[in-house]
C-alpha cells in the first residue's frame, strides 16, 4: 500500500515508520525536520523536507491512506505561538484532507489526543464524554477532530486520542512524564515529582505504532474517536518503579497541578487490539540504553527548548 505519513521524523513517525516498511508499504514522510532526520534510507521510503501547512506541495498521487502525526506538540510548545499551532494542528489538517477526498485518498488516520477532554470528574474517561478543552494545544486538536470527521462520508477517518506516550524512538523525547523521570534518576540520582497522587494514563511507542498499524489494517472499522491509554497510574508509582531499578531518591514537592483522570480504552479493545508493551518496559529500555550510552539526550529532545533555540536562529 502506497502511504502518506506526516510528522514522519517525529517522537512516532520515526518508530512507525520501519514498521510500515517492514510491514511491505511504500512510505512517503514529509517532516519539517525541524529536530532531526533519524529515518533510515530504504529503497520503499520516499523521505521529504518538507513544511504540512505546504499542502500543495505534499505528493497525493496513488496515496491510499495518510496517517497524519504532523503537528505542534504539548501545551507549552503551543503557548510559544498560538498562531502558528492553530495554522499547522487545524488549518493545514483541514487543506490537506480537502485534497487527500480530491485525490481519492480512502483513509485518514489522525493523532489527536486525550487532553480533549479536559479536566473530568469520571474516574473512567471514555470517549462518550463530553469535551472540554483547557488550553489552546487541547483546542486545536477538538477542532481538527471535527474538522476530519466532516469528511468520513468521502473517506473513512480514525482520530486516534493516545494518552501520554513513553518509551525509546530514535527522535528521542525527554520532556514526557515516563522518559522524563527515567532519565532524572540515572543522570541526577534524584527524581523530583509534583505532588504524585495524580492518575494520568500512559501508552508505550510500539504500542501506539501499533494502534496505527492495527487502524491501518482495519479500515473497515466504524469512523469516529478511539482511546489509546492502558496504564493508569500515579505520578508517584512510576516515580517508584524507576527507584527500583536505578536507586534514585525520589523528592516529592507541592503541585498546583491536582488533575487525576482514567482513560477507558475498552472501545479500542473491542477492535481486537491488545496493548503488548508496558511502563516498565520503557523504564526498562531507557535504563539499558543510558548504561550504554545509546540514549539520544541533546537539546533536541526537548520540544519547547528546541523550539526556542530555533526561534532565537530565526530572528538572528
Amino acid at each position: 500500500m502506497k502511504l502518506l505519513v506526516t510528522g514522519g521524523c517525529g517522537y512516532k513517525g520515526s518508530v512507525l515508520i520501519p514498521l510500515l516498511l517492514a510491514d511491505g508499504h511504500s512510505v512517503i514522510s514529509i517532516d519539517t525536520q525541524w529536530f532531526g532526520n533519524a529515518l533510515p534510507e530504504h529503497p520503499q521510503l520516499t523521505n521529504l523536507k518538507l513544511d504540512v501547512r505546504d499542502t500543495a506541495a505534499i505528493p497525493l498521487d496513488g496515496v491510499e491512506a495518510i496517517i497524519h502525526l504532523a503537528n505542534i506538540a504539548n501545551d507549552p510548545a503551543v503557548e510559544l505561538n498560538p498562531t502558528l499551532s492553530w495554522e499547522v494542528n487545524v488549518l493545514a489538517g483541514q487543506q490537506l484532507a480537502d485534497r487527500a477526498v480530491r485525490a481519492s485518498v480512502k483513509h485518514f488516520i489522525f493523532a489527536s489526543s486525550g487532553s480533549v477532554y479536559g479536566v473530568k470528574d469520571e474516574p473512567q474517561v471514555t470517549e462518550d464524554l463530553t469535551l472540554v478543552p483547557i488550553s489552546v494545544y487541547n483546542k486545536t486538536k477538538m477542532v481538527a477532530e471535527r474538522v476530519f470527521l466532516s469528511y468520513a462520508d468521502q473517506m473513512q477517518v480514525h482520530c486516534i486520542r493516545p494518552a501520554t506516550v513513553c518509551g525509546l524512538s530514535p527522535r528521542m523525547r525527554l520532556d514526557v512524564s515516563v522518559n522524563m523521570l527515567t532519565y532524572q534518576g540515572l543522570k541526577n540520582g534524584k527524581i523530583t515529582v509534583f505532588g504524585g497522587d495524580q492518575t494520568r494514563p500512559n501508552i508505550h511507542i510500539k504500542d501506539m505504532a501499533n494502534v496505527y498499524l492495527h487502524f491501518l489494517a482495519h479500515p473497515e472499522l466504524p469512523s469516529g474517536c478511539y482511546n489509546a491509554g492502558f496504564e493508569n497510574l500515579k505520578i508517584l508509582e512510576i516515580a517508584q518503579r524507576v527507584q527500583q531499578g536505578t536507586g534514585a531518591e525520589i523528592m516529592v514537592s507541592e503541585s498546583n497541578d491536582p488533575r487525576s483522570y482514567r482513560q477507558d480504552s475498552s472501545k479500542l479493545l473491542a477492535t481486537g487490539f491488545q496493548p503488548q508493551f508496558s511502563v516498565q518496559s520503557a523504564i526498562d529500555e531507557i535504563t539499558t540504553a543510558y548504561r550504554n550510552s545509546e540514549l539520544p539526550d541533546g537539546e533536541n529532545c526537548y520540544t519547547v527548548k528546541w523550539m526556542k533555540h530555533l526561534q532565537l536562529e530565526a530572528n538572528r
